[in-house]
């Protein structure tokens, strides 16, 4: 099987710096302040947390200067760009916590609980000419920006399916087990499959799912379909068990595979006319992946925040690659699935 280099995209370490104000301490904004001091030419100037005690500790760990509050940290004069990475529940009102500041916003996706909460975001951002994004991480990463060159110049042929799954054992983890923390499998772990779905095949014409819930109420496991014109997309998502995790293109002239975890992958394999063909990630020691392994970490997180650096430098409010338009229709789709499942999350 013979081997092609991915077509690499912008350069991370490329992209102007910033100042980041981090809003939250758990697992997902440890990421990110490792990931983005190492790998681009930005720092975490600022934590913000509900303790105190909280936000010094990891300002402590991570050498961010300074800490305090939410409203504190996003009020710093020095303070370029906010990543929102508290629970889901509460994405919303930080974000326009932080555009109430002037701030231009990251918002860890799932972006909110629902699509009105995401309407009242852009609608605040719109009306103070101010960039907002969603962190779908995945969209920015080599993988992904090969396979939409490839579908897009038609080496598949027609796409006419789609199947992809996030399965992960996580019932232990409390957050993803409370209701009122807009916990469940599908707006942690589900919304992968799903965004990766519509930056393929874009807004479905109809959405069915299937699952089970926690005794809490949140979703465990299900099963979505989404029917496009030409096409459909085969998804599932649980939070009981571990799933393969890979993700398959099925298109008229060939076949796309991802290996699980496909959110995370620097390789794919393209089937077609008897032969298979690999494409890989460069990983040379001057290469984004190149420069994670020395720095002792996983990388994939400096992709989506140098676009902001990217989109803020040019004058942007929205990123042409994660528009707010994506988010909404990603948005409006896990509504209509947790309909279907019967989820709701108090108010």
């Amino acid at each position: 099987m013979d081997v092609q280099p991915l077509p690499a995209p912008p350069d991370p370490l490329a992209a102007p710096p910033l100042n980041w104000a981090i809003i939250g301490t758990g697992g997902i904004a440890t990421r990110f302040a490792t990931e983005i001091p190492a790998l681009t030419r930005s720092r975490i100037l600022a934590v913000g947390s509900r303790t105190p005690a909280r936000a010094a500790q990891f300002a402590a760990q991570h050498g961010v200067a300074k800490y305090g509050t939410y409203a504190e940290v996003v009020a710093l004069p020095e303070v370029e760009a906010v990543y929102v990475a508290t629970p889901h529940s509460e994405h919303r009102d930080h974000a326009l916590l932080a555009l109430q500041a002037g701030k231009p916003v990251l918002v860890e996706k799932a972006f909110t609980r629902c699509r009105q909460q995401a309407e009242e975001v852009f609608t605040a951002a719109a009306a103070a000419n101010l960039f907002v994004m969603e962190a779908m991480w995945t969209r920015f990463l080599p993988v992904a920006v090969a396979v939409r060159a490839l579908l897009a110049e038609g080496a598949l042929g027609q796409l006419v399916a789609f199947s992809a799954d996030h399965s992960q054992s996580l019932e232990h983890v409390e957050r993803l087990v409370r209701p009122e923390l807009a916990g469940g499998a599908l707006l942690d772990l589900g919304v992968y499959p799903i965004a990766f779905a519509h930056d393929l095949l874009g807004r479905p014409q109809a959405v069915a799912a299937l699952g089970q819930s926690l005794a809490t109420g949140v979703d465990a496991t299900s099963g979505i379909v989404l029917q496009f014109s030409d096409a459909v997309a085969a998804l599932t998502t649980s939070l009981r068990a571990a799933g393969a995790q890979g993700a398959s293109l099925l298109g008229t002239a060939a076949r796309l595979d991802i290996a699980g975890p496909f959110y995370r992958r620097t390789s794919f394999t393209v089937t077609g006319a008897g032969q298979t063909h690999q494409w890989q990630e460069a990983a040379g020691p001057d290469t984004p992946a190149g420069r994670a392994q020395a720095a002792g970490v996983e990388g994939g997180f400096e992709y989506q925040a140098a676009e902001v650096a990217r989109c803020l430098a040019a004058g942007r409010t929205e990123s042409a690659v994660m528009p707010w338009r994506a988010t909404l229709e990603i948005m409006e789709i896990m509504d209509e699935v947790r309909r279907q499942l019967g989820v709701e999350y108090p108010a």
